[in-house]
């Protein structure tokens, strides 16, 4: 499987109008060269860009749905089109779709651990409360957003749902950047499984952004991994080698905590 991480830079003078035609464009430039296709956390308006949230707040079905579904469609790949603010039922939520290379919606999920604190996205978004998975022809993918990466119980939680691979689009910040490519390694070895970690670039609202896309494999190899600026990494998955990998070193099987009792 050829999977490719466009990791988008946020300039504050884009609007979001125009960044939104312009992933478009480059997801539409995958075909041929891609099956899957991940974009970052937030893209739109950026992670921590907290004062636009809720004028720039969409429905699921709205702009970013439209055109991501369209792109998905026109490339013939399998999107994963990063997340945007969704308004429903009152409440905002930091909401992932991803499309069928027919540009059929086949899976979303809203962030469960929002970061902040005590402001930001954890007081001014609602958290999701569903494990997501996403099945793919030959592969599912668990999916998960940016700060759920500190969080090992979500993805055991994903490998009982039957996740081989990990998508994990993220706004993370340059000032913590070790922490992610550890963290993503960490959640790759310990569960035996693909990740697709797609950050993006720029600064939102004056954070700096990590970038350092990276895709790290069932035993913990980093098969490639970006730079700091605006690029796309493209690799090939052999999902056979996450049920390899859990054959030839069976940790899982030895698993005793959190698991459902009779």
């Amino acid at each position: 499987m050829r999977a490719s991480l466009i990791q988008i830079a946020v300039d504050p003078d884009e609007s979001i109008e125009s960044r939104r035609a312009r992933v478009a464009g480059l997801v539409r430039a995958e075909r041929g060269g891609a099956d899957l296709v991940v974009l970052p956390e937030l893209w739109p308006m950026g992670a921590f860009a907290y004062e636009d949230f809720a004028a720039e707040s969409e429905p699921l079905h709205g702009p970013t749905h439209e055109g991501m579904a369209a792109a998905a469609r026109d490339a013939e790949v399998w999107l994963h089109a990063g997340s945007f603010v969704e308004a429903a039922g009152g409440a905002l939520y930091n909401t992932s779709l991803v499309f069928s290379p027919a540009g059929e919606l086949v899976a979303s999920y809203r962030k469960i651990h929002r970061f902040g604190f005590d402001k930001g996205e954890a007081v001014m978004m609602a958290a999701g409360e569903e494990l997501v998975t996403a099945a793919l022809p030959g592969l599912t993918l668990g999916v998960a957003t940016c700060y759920d990466l500190r969080f090992p119980e979500l993805f055991r939680g994903l490998v009982d749902a039957g996740a081989q691979a990990f998508v994990v689009p993220a706004g993370w910040p340059a000032r913590r950047r070790a922490h992610w490519t550890l963290l993503a390694r960490a959640r790759a070895v310990e569960n035996q499984a693909y990740v697709l970690a797609c950050d993006t670039a720029g600064t939102h609202a004056g954070v700096e952004q990590a970038g350092h896309s990276i895709v790290v494999d069932p035993w913990g190899e980093v098969l490639a991994e970006a730079g700091p600026d605006e690029e796309i990494l493209r690799v090939v998955l052999d999902p056979a080698k996450v049920e390899t990998t859990r054959e030839q070193f069976p940790a899982l099987k030895d698993r005793v905590l959190g698991l459902a009792r009779p």
